[in-house]
């Protein structure tokens, strides 16, 4: 007899247009049988336990034919990266017991069919299961790829980060500083850019919030020019920094989380300095650099053990305050990495 327990989901309503509500997001109570099915022959059924809140998820629940990731179905669960638990598994590198990271539903226990979008987790690394969504997940790997991969810095070179206590860009901060950088980052509260200047160990960092002229601020920290920008969340920002880039300065277009609750997207007016100063500009999706999440490990566990490295996560309890938790982002709310816990091992 197969044990079948209830299971806690959160389903999605509807699409929609404009800013999320958490109205949204249907909390709802099913059952599922702790088996993998017969017929599945590469599925692993897992108890979640950490489930990741991140700024994409938002473009998933608007209907488009041209989305960078598949787009949320109504009436079902809502899927992204988390960690589990193998509760049964019908594929041989995954046993029963394993901890795994990767794609799996918001919901307490997920059936995943194919095992092509989920990694082992080495319990040896001596690391927070957590920070396999964040240091050591998508958001780590998306620093790693946008700063060494695209923007090719040099030491001594000047480097701008925008919303840069996020998840991604507090790590790009410490890479830069780690090749020899000048690094200057943006928030949006003065505990974040605190947090920017003492813990992450930036060079200075500014609330674009209280700078009525974006340019302004720019120029008053990089006199000298950029010579590398990580782009969080586009719009303004991106506009503002375009005339401050140097002769063949570097954008690695990481995100714009300025524009995704927009009816209508803000235009970006100054990019003839693209052309004018040799700027290359280039946008990535760490999807197509999974291959280098072992020199992620390499670079990150070492600093780590070392505290070489920090890393600051805000973690909600509860499958039921993941729908707030990712609101929170949109509004700035967290302070990190945001995730939710479910269970522990």
């Amino acid at each position: 007899m197969v044990e079948e327990v209830s299971n806690k989901q959160v389903i999605f309503k509807g699409y929609i247009n404009g800013y999320p509500k958490e109205s949204d997001m249907i909390l709802k109570t099913s059952t599922i049988k702790l088996k993998v099915p017969e017929g599945c022959s590469d599925a692993v059924l897992v108890k979640n336990l950490y489930l990741s809140c991140d700024p994409y998820m938002r473009s998933r629940m608007t209907k488009t034919d041209h989305n960078y990731v598949p787009i949320f179905t109504p009436a079902q669960p809502m899927s992204g990266e988390g960690v589990g638990k193998v509760v049964d598994s019908s594929h041989p590198d995954f046993r029963k017991g394993d901890l795994v990271a990767g794609i799996t539903e918001w919901e307490e226990y997920s059936l995943i069919k194919s095992t092509a979008f989920i990694r082992k987790i080495d319990e040896q690394a001596g690391v927070p299961l957590s920070y396999h969504l964040g240091i050591l997940g998508m958001p780590g790997l998306t620093a790693y790829v946008g700063f060494y991969e695209i923007s090719s810095p040099k030491e001594g070179e000047t480097v701008f980060v925008s919303a840069a206590s996020g998840a991604v860009g507090q790590l790009v901060g410490q890479f830069a500083k780690l090749s020899g950088c000048y690094v200057v980052g943006s928030a949006g509260t003065k505990h974040k850019v605190d947090l920017l200047k003492t813990k992450f160990g930036f060079d200075d960092a500014f609330n674009y919030k209280e700078e009525a002229d974006l340019d302004a601020a720019l120029k008053r920290h990089f006199r000298g020019g950029i010579d590398i920008y990580f782009d969080n969340v586009g719009g303004k920002m991106l506009d503002a920094v375009l005339p401050n880039m140097n002769f063949n300065g570097r954008i690695a277009t990481c995100g714009m989380i300025s524009q995704y609750n927009l009816t209508e997207a803000e235009g970006v007016t100054n990019l003839f300095y693209i052309m004018a100063k040799q700027i290359r500009m280039q946008g990535f999706l760490c999807y197509y650099y999974r291959h280098l999440y072992p020199k992620l490990f390499d670079l990150v566990v070492p600093l780590l053990k070392q505290g070489n490295i920090a890393y600051v996560e805000d973690v909600a309890q509860g499958l039921e305050t993941a729908p707030a938790a990712l609101l929170g982002l949109f509004s700035g709310r967290n302070v990190g990495k945001q995730l939710v816990r479910l269970a522990s091992v």
